[in-house]
């Protein structure tokens, strides 16, 4: 497991890695969390992309909506519970495939 500040450290660390799920705060300095869903999206190859799971204190369904359309798989509300980040751990294993 890796730790990155913002969104432009979370690309590069990709560019040198490959990770299998990405938890991604939404609000980050220098590059947010919707800019760097829509980035990694936009220059991974497929067969490279992780899942990416949202987090983030906002909780209207237009926010959650947000980060899914920036190209996030999951969406969890900050505090995380354990429960919670298992379910949606559950609920999105069979959108990356093994590699």
């Amino acid at each position: 497991a890796d730790v990155v500040t913002n969104g432009a450290e979370l690309l590069q660390a990709l560019e040198e890695r490959t990770y299998d799920l990405v938890l991604l705060d939404v609000q980050m300095p220098v590059m947010n969390g919707l800019e760097a869903a829509r980035a990694l999206r936009d220059r991974l190859p497929e067969a490279r992309r992780p899942r990416i799971i949202a987090l983030t204190g906002g909780t209207t369904p237009e926010e959650q909506a947000a980060c899914l359309a920036a190209g996030m798989d999951g969406y969890l509300n900050k505090p995380v519970k354990v429960d919670a980040l298992f379910q949606v751990l559950t609920s999105t294993r069979g959108i990356v495939q093994d590699v």
